[in-house]
């Protein structure tokens, strides 16, 4: 494995004395002690909570503490994962501008909070290794022309053709800023307040591989990688998905075979999806996990339009890579419902008309720029509750098309994971957009802790529904190996009004049936057709057995309803 991490060093930095450099890595991977035991791999037991670390305050104590305190009453039995957005002191971006990667933010809480959490669950930490805070000691080191700083950052000419570099906001690339040695053009690929990193310079590498190790020692289990995709720069290339970008990926994972096997990496690529599955490798040597990004707007294409088949054509075609990978299936996440993983599966037509209905149903519209300066939707932010009904839908049928949206994820092959407002059932948060004139903020309401708890505890509240639904679909899942990431996968054609997703493991099967229509269905099936050869088959989530014929079973559905059924 050390030659591994010798190959990458001198593919990064030929003509350095990669030697050196090298023999500074292994002295970093030397001195790790790994003092946590993880679990080999994910299995069907396996949810992740994506929150911030102040999702909930109260009088007395802080935040993290009552998201211990929110996670013990609440998710204990259902989720064993917290992914805690970044919990670092940050200047903007709620979190992913790092002044200090090493420090808890104070406003949170401290370490001793997270080696708390860590006690009762797994934990992803976000490693933002693409910037860095301009109010960082590493960015003010350099304005002051501190020798150690000099090449830490990317200087380039404004007058030089930057026209290829794919840009995922619509902000200037470079950012002017007075420096001691005068005026610099710095490269600021997400805003003038974060401030890429030059990977090109070897000490810059090294200091954040000490830094990703220094998070295990903390208690990660997975590491997510943000932003990835725009790590390393060339002018004149687009700058994303460079080979030497998928080299250092490669090189954390070989890093971390090294010193703590079962840490996993998951890459945030928010791209088309042969973009985004690249940053698997060949299955063995770069991310264990990548999101499935096409998955939340596909999900809400689909309802929009009553017709599964597009969903169906896509889901048939997502294949696992490897045993060491796994797609993590979410809805909604700190983000916005991003575009671009759609573009290539349906038509500009249909994305806009995805849009419309967005802005119809209260939401906002995120923009990029193209190289040609023109402007493309590039993610849709608003409440996925919201996103998925009319406001004068009765509340039964909202709750019931989110929970159906949310049974589809959960049935597909690979990890969950849940954003905190989805199994709050959150709604629009036009207030915060007002205050902090951010589009994503829509989706990011923080909560007073004694107020959520009251609202979940209330019978017949939209909260208490949404998350006891939710909660019942996690209880059920978690007992079935058929359920486990990489159990078989068929996607049937049964009708467009129907999701129907197959899955299977030497325990059975379970076959999810999705109505994606306001129409109350009746379905004959073919025993053959879904590999029911024998015994009775039961609907798990309201325990009924489905009566069958010889060659066929007939299942009703009412409008948007939804049933796993397990069989032998």
């Amino acid at each position: 494995m050390s030659e591994k991490v010798k190959e990458k060093i001198e593919f990064l930095y030929k003509g350095q004395d990669t030697e050196k450099i090298f023999s500074e890595i292994m002295s970093i991977i030397k001195n790790f002690k790994n003092q946590r035991k993880r679990k080999e791999f994910f299995d069907q037991e396996d949810v992740i909570l994506i929150t911030y670390g102040d999702q909930f305050k109260g009088n007395d104590k802080n935040p993290l503490f009552y998201l211990k305190q929110f996670c013990d009453e609440y998710i204990k039995d259902i989720i064993n994962t917290i992914h805690i957005l970044p919990f670092f002191p940050y200047s903007s971006d709620d979190g992913f501008s790092v002044i200090d990667y090493k420090k808890v933010d104070p406003d949170l809480g401290d370490w001793e909070d997270i080696k708390e959490l860590s006690k009762e669950y797994r934990l992803m930490f976000d490693f933002v290794c693409n910037h860095i805070s301009s109010k960082s000691d590493w960015f003010l080191g350099y304005l002051n022309g501190k020798e150690e700083y000099k090449d830490y950052f990317i200087e380039a000419d404004p007058n030089e053709d930057l026209s290829k570099v794919v840009r995922p906001r619509a902000l200037p690339l470079l950012t002017a800023f007075d420096t001691k040695n005068g005026k610099k053009y710095v490269w600021t690929t997400f805003s003038e307040d974060q401030i890429d990193l030059n990977y090109k310079n070897p000490k810059v590498l090294i200091e954040m591989i000490k830094i990703l190790l220094y998070y295990i020692e903390q208690g990660a289990d997975i590491i997510r990688l943000d932003a990835i995709g725009f790590l390393w720069k060339e002018i004149g290339t687009s700058c994303i998905h460079l080979e030497q970008t998928h080299k250092v990926v490669q090189l954390f994972r070989d890093i971390i075979q090294l010193t703590a096997k079962e840490v996993k990496i998951i890459t945030e690529t928010n791209v088309p999806h042969k973009d985004n599955i690249s940053y698997f490798g060949d299955g063995y040597n770069e991310a264990h996990m990548v999101y499935q990004f096409p998955l939340p707007p596909l999900v809400l294409y689909t309802f929009m339009c009553g017709d599964s088949r597009v969903f169906t054509n896509w889901a048939k075609n997502i294949k696992p890579i490897s045993e060491e990978t796994a797609f993590f299936n979410f809805l909604a996440s700190h983000d916005g419902v991003g575009l671009n993983p759609l573009r290539g599966i349906v038509s500009e037509d249909e994305i806009n008309k995805l849009v419309e209905l967005t802005i119809k149903r209260g939401g906002l519209v995120s923009y990029k720029y193209n190289p040609d300066g023109s402007k493309s939707p590039y993610e849709l932010n608003i409440s996925y509750f919201n996103a998925l009904s009319d406001e004068d839908e009765r509340e039964e049928i909202k709750i019931r098309k989110f929970l159906n949206a949310y049974s589809i994820a959960l049935a597909m092959q690979g990890v969950p994971g849940i954003y905190i407002h989805s199994i709050l059932g959150s709604q629009n948060y036009h207030e915060g957009v007002k205050i902090t004139g951010q589009n994503r903020t829509i989706n990011r309401e923080k909560f007073e802790y004694s107020k959520i708890k009251e609202e979940l505890d209330i019978k017949n509240n939209l909260r208490y529904r949404v998350y006891n639904g939710i909660k019942e679909l996690l209880k059920i899942r978690k007992q079935y190996s058929a359920f486990h990431p990489n159990s078989k996968q068929d996607i049937l054609e049964i009708s467009r009004d129907v999701i129907a997703t197959l899955r299977s493991s030497d325990k059975g099967k379970i076959l999810a049936l999705n109505n994606i229509t306001n129409k109350k269905l009746v379905l004959k099936i073919d025993k053959e057709k879904i590999k029911c050869t024998k015994g009775e088959i039961i609907s798990l989530i309201d325990k009924k057995i489905i009566i069958t014929n010889d060659d066929s079973i007939e299942i009703s559905l009412d409008p948007y309803e939804f049933l796993w059924l397990h069989y032998a």
